[in-house]
């Protein structure tokens, strides 16, 4: 049996009632849709693309619950185009390869044929060139939805061929109205159950759900559910956050969102927040991110961002990542938490990394010339007479403990890398660098 063997997608069809309410609920028009004014306002780009029929590939990136499916299959439904939702979780290449010669045939017949694949940056590289040929030749028009950055997870190739859209989370505002829209519709809502919600119940199911729509939907069911239960007429905030049990945080252990909340965490750190820091700090643990990946960074914050301005810092969060170790969730975040704070107020120097990116750089870029003679060990005899060590100064019988001696091979002589700020105990060094430049200016003179 083909896959074309449905028909074009109708608006006038409704999902049975034991559809879960986000399903239910689904928009059928660009006017039912809520959100995403940037794309679909009056004269924005996609609504333009929709109204005029493009038939353009796309790739539709934004968090779950942004209404990436509906918009697909608004489009197909305008269109009268037979719509085609493929799971990239749940297929591969072989029932792709199908679906692309089933699509050539409707073509022929004056079909026109949507492919929806969800989940797109799922697809491995073979998997999605094998969407290139149709897409190039308009066999079919593919749309993806993706909650990846398209750029790091969608083929060039691919991408060169698609229009990239980007969706945003719904506001709290929006999504209340969606909510306050499902309680009244008696058809594929929750009208018929005749209950009421207060203002301040909708406002915690909007806040738990972190701007996405179905997560909502879905918590509004459970807590009206609650109610009628309960024998009460009205849905209250107590009820309401019973129902949301735990607020769900958009966050993706290998994608951008972890990648992102990380650098939040480190720039706050940086920027001496300890309040930003220890709010990110939380968004990463309460997520269910790896607690040692999270210590192993803080440490990395300390020898970058600190470095000796407050050497004392390395050691704190090395402790802190032993804690971790030792007591686990969730006693051991306790720990990082603490050592977070300290980084953000303590005094800042990225003195010692600059630095060495500087010799890194150095070393790139120059020849690996030999050690000088002077510094080098002489334990033989031979060694000796091809003058190894030779005019060595050994500092401690020196006045001052320093000698004039030059310790860079000779391209390099004189260069400077570690240059202290005026921070912390880093101010001492500095003060230090300053005492033996002058001990070796005199003894030059």
């Amino acid at each position: 049996m083909s896959l074309f063997d449905s028909t074009p997608l109708a608006s006038a069809s409704l999902p049975p009632r034991q559809a879960p309410l986000a399903e239910r609920m689904r928009p059928h028009t660009l006017d039912e849709y809520v959100g995403q004014e940037h794309l679909l306002g009056p004269g924005k780009p996609l609504r333009i693309a929709i109204e005029n029929d493009d038939a353009t590939s796309m790739i539709f990136w934004g968090p779950p619950g942004t209404g990436k499916t509906t918009l697909a299959k608004i489009i197909a439904q305008r269109t009268q185009s037979t719509f085609i939702e493929f799971s990239a979780v749940l297929s591969g290449i072989k029932e792709i390869k199908q679906v692309m010669v089933d699509a050539e045939k409707a073509a022929h017949l004056g079909s026109r044929t949507i492919l929806f694949v969800d989940e797109i940056h799922r697809f491995n590289k073979a998997q999605q060139d094998a969407f290139l040929p149709y897409v190039e030749r308009g066999t079919i028009r593919l749309i993806g939805a993706t909650t990846e950055n398209p750029s790091f997870e969608i083929i060039a190739a691919l991408l060169s061929r698609c229009r990239v859209y980007t969706l945003v989370a719904l506001s709290e505002d929006q999504v209340v109205a969606l909510l306050k829209r499902a309680l009244t519709d008696p058809d594929r809502g929750l009208g018929s159950w005749n209950i009421a919600a207060e203002d301040e119940a909708l406002a915690v199911i909007a806040s738990y759900s972190s701007g996405d729509a179905r997560n909502a939907l879905n918590a509004l069911d459970v807590a009206v559910r609650l109610a009628q239960g309960r024998n009460e007429n009205v849905l209250t905030k107590a009820i309401a956050a019973e129902a949301m049990q735990r607020r769900v945080l958009l966050y993706d252990k290998k994608g951008e969102q972890h990648y992102d909340i990380i650098s939040a965490l480190h720039k706050s750190v940086r920027n001496s927040d300890p309040d930003a820091a220890l709010y990110w700090l939380g968004r990463m643990l309460e997520a269910g991110e790896d607690p040692m990946y999270v210590a192993r960074r803080v440490v990395r914050m300390a020898v970058e961002d600190i470095g000796l301005a407050a050497p004392e810092a390395l050691n704190l969060c090395l402790s802190a990542k032993d804690a971790m170790h030792f007591l686990g969730h969730p006693e051991g975040e306790l720990a990082i938490a603490q050592a977070v704070v300290y980084l953000a107020l303590a005094p800042k120097s990225n003195a010692v990394y600059t630095a060495y990116n500087t010799v890194r750089g150095d070393i790139q870029a120059t020849a690996a010339e030999p050690v000088p003679l002077h510094l080098r060990n002489a334990p033989t005899k031979l060694m000796k007479e091809l003058d190894y060590g030779k005019n060595y100064q050994y500092a401690h019988d020196i006045e001052g403990r320093v000698a004039d001696m030059e310790c860079l091979p000779s391209s390099l002589a004189g260069r400077r890398y570690y240059q202290p700020t005026h921070e912390g105990r880093e101010k001492l060094l500095a003060q230090r660098m300053e005492e033996i430049a002058r001990i070796k200016a005199e003894k030059r003179k």
